[in-house]
């Protein structure tokens, strides 16, 4: 039992000198693939270090190289491991750095330089060798597994600050600072440029950079350094640019940056959007002194050119910009029609007008009214930098000039007209006020389109004004129905045009009709009248053969009427003297166109049927014929005695009876010159009695 408990006892000693003489004196150690290990000397003869931590040249201290994965031997007696897991940076994170050791930072900065040697700060001694600086580093290191020398660098993560520092509680508040610090500035995150819900190009980012020299005496921001240093990215070619701490005048659009936040800041803000209908006039902070390109005649200010500071001479046509409003602002002009209106109890969308109230006036008759007005103006984008250099803005515009200008005329207008006339002739007086306005309104770079001018206002208890404009309406609305009579008559008219052209529509086929029987009469009547026109020559030819003829026959015929005239005033002198007066030959004509007409009448005077006594002249007896019937001589007589005529002074009966058959015989021709012959040679009548 006990030769047992003795061969246990040299195996355990034996098995503790093993591990002593491995562990202790050999000082084996095994690393895995996922870790790396810090070697700390504790004593060398080539002494300790004095002013460092990493030992570069075999001193005592750290050692600037890793043991990474696998079996490495390092004798407790001399060296002390520090094993840790590998430095891991998660996708869309950023890790810091601090350098225990380095040069010290000159004061100009506040942070260390980026060493391109040191790979990514796994390489201590080509970080040391070459420059590395102690304190924060301007690099980080993004999403991956580094091999990190803790004892040379303090990483700093959102989670944790990892540090193998004997002295690590002493430096721990002013890590934990820094990781606050990083944290409220979202510096474990990329800087992320995007828009806000549905839009994602409205949003711009404000760059302040905190390393490197300040910015130029009489400068707010600093200069564009180009595109070469990666949007801010590469800090140290940023600064070998020339860079300069504080606001930058570049900015960064959309997309996702990986800045260290300890060398530059970002403020997120909206992009500057100049919508349609306006420009953007921009007012420059920044940049050199301009060259004025306003012209000698413009002094109220200067215009300049891109880069300089001032009022830039182009303004931003309709879009959106990403403007650092750091260095300057943008001005908004509408270029479409502005409408200021002199109207308390109405203001415009674009707010230029909330100031804005009636003018009091003063008529030619001393009525007091308000009166509203209504101005439309228009700015050439071209001439929108002037207004601006002129008036600061589109306020100061309208509250300082364009009111004063506009009440100041309207009040000269009314003094010269009675309330009557202003309202009466508003229109001359608006046309008058757009050509008069426009000259003023040209001077201020303004271009006046319109001029409205409202009814004059009183106040509640002024009533004067409202029995004018009484007096006004009724007249208006006497006019009115003047106009509405004038317009139903008309419609009268109209509607009796048109049942006439309803009429003659209907009648239509037949005015057709006549108006071509018309012209077929017309042609017709033209033959006629042609042929009446060769007749009508015809007759004249013969008229004038005629003419000739009768002309011929008639002096013919004169000659001898006037013979028969002359034998006709013998036998006629010779009838006198036979009847035995003037009075008994008139009886005789008288008698004879009696008898005549009695004759050729187709009346029955007489009965047809007349019963005769005795004999005619001839011995015949016959009741008919003959101008010596007893009919015709009794008719004769009766004649005779109407006409008042006695014949009691002839006393023979024979020559009685001659006068009364001379007078009784027709008077024609070559008879009337016998008979007359015979009456004066006293021929003898034969008498007949006559029974009734």
């Amino acid at each position: 039992m006990e030769q047992w408990l003795t061969i246990a006892g040299i195996s355990v000693g034996i098995v503790i000198l093993l591990y002593l003489l491995i562990f202790k004196i050999l000082g084996l150690r095994v690393i895995s693939s996922n870790e790396v290990a810090v070697v700390e000397k504790w004593w060398s003869p080539k002494g300790s270090l004095k002013d460092s931590i990493i030992a570069l040249n075999g001193e005592a201290g750290y050692a600037p190289g890793l043991l990474r994965g696998g079996i490495h031997f390092k004798s407790v007696l001399m060296y002390k491991i520090h094993k840790y897991p590998l430095i891991t940076i998660p996708q869309g994170q950023i890790a810091y750095l601090f350098a225990r050791d380095g040069s010290p930072l000159a004061p100009v900065q506040t942070l260390g330089r980026i060493v391109a040697e040191a790979n990514n700060f796994q390489d201590v001694s080509g970080f040391l060798k070459n420059g590395g600086q102690r304190g924060p580093q301007r690099g980080i290191l993004r999403e991956g597994t580094y091999a990190i020398n803790l004892a040379q660098f303090i990483v700093i993560t959102p989670n944790y600050i990892k540090s193998i520092s004997s002295n690590f509680k002493q430096d721990q508040n002013e890590l934990v600072s820094m990781q606050k610090t990083l944290a409220d500035r979202n510096g474990f995150t990329p800087v992320v440029i995007m828009g806000k819900g549905n839009d994602s190009s409205d949003m711009m980012g404000i760059v302040t950079v905190h390393d490197g020299t300040s910015i130029q005496q009489g400068e707010i921001i600093a200069p564009d350094m180009g595109e070469q240093h990666a949007s801010f990215q590469d800090p140290e070619k940023f600064l070998e640019l020339g860079g300069r701490r504080g606001k930058q005048i570049q900015v960064l659009t959309d997309g996702t940056y990986y800045i260290n936040r300890l060398f530059a800041t970002v403020e997120y803000r909206s992009k500057t959007v100049v919508p349609i209908g306006f420009v953007g006039v921009v007012v420059s902070f920044f940049g050199r002194e301009g060259v004025d390109t306003s012209g000698e005649n413009y002094k109220h200010g200067e215009l300049v050119s891109v880069g300089s500071k001032g009022v830039l001479e182009k303004p931003l046509m309709p879009g959106k910009y990403a403007f650092n409003t750091d260095a300057g602002k943008v001005v908004l002009v509408p270029t479409t029609n502005i409408i200021l209106k002199w109207n308390k109890t109405e203001t415009g969308d674009h707010k230029y007008d909330e100031n804005l109230t009636e003018v009091d006036i003063i008529t030619k008759d001393a009525f007091e009214p308000s009166l509203p007005l209504s101005v439309v103006m228009h700015i050439d984008y071209k001439q929108a930098p002037w207004v601006i250099q002129r008036f600061g803005d589109i306020g100061m515009l309208v509250n300082q000039s364009l009111d004063p200008l506009v009440s100041a005329y309207f009040k000269d207008v009314a003094q010269t007209k009675t309330l009557i006339e202003l309202i009466q002739e508003r229109s001359a007086i608006r046309e008058r006020a757009v050509l008069e306005m426009k000259e003023k309104f040209d001077k201020y770079n303004l271009q006046l389109e319109e001029v409205l001018i409202g009814t004059p206002k009183t106040t509640v208890t002024d009533t004067q004004i409202e029995n004018i404009l009484m007096q006004l309406r009724e007249r208006q609305i006497a006019e009115e129905k003047k106009v509405t009579y004038q317009k139903q008559q008309s419609a009268a008219e109209s509607e009796k045009s048109l049942r006439e052209a309803q009429a003659i529509a209907e009648q239509q086929s037949f005015l057709t009709k006549s108006k071509i029987q018309i012209e077929i009469e017309g042609n017709n009547g033209a033959a006629l009248a042609s042929r009446a026109e060769e007749e009508s020559n015809q007759i004249i030819a013969l008229a004038r053969a005629n003419a000739s003829k009768i002309k011929l026959e008639g002096e013919a015929e004169a000659f001898k009427e006037s013979n028969v005239g002359l034998a006709k005033a013998q036998a006629i002198e010779a009838q006198v003297k036979a009847y035995g007066g003037a009075e008994f030959r008139v009886i005789q004509e008288v008698t004879d166109k009696l008898t005549d007409a009695i004759k050729n009448t187709t009346v029955d005077i007489v009965p047809k049927t007349v019963v005769q006594m005795g004999s005619s002249g001839d011995g015949s007896g016959s009741g008919s014929g003959g101008n010596s019937t007893v009919m015709d001589t009794l008719l004769k007589f009766i004649t005779l005695d109407k006409l008042g005529v006695s014949l009691q002074h002839i006393s023979e009966p024979s020559t009685t009876a001659q006068a009364i058959e001379s007078i009784t015989q027709p008077n024609q021709g070559e008879d009337v010159q016998r008979k007359e012959t015979e009456a004066t040679k006293g021929a003898d009548v034969n008498t007949g009695e006559v029974t009734k």
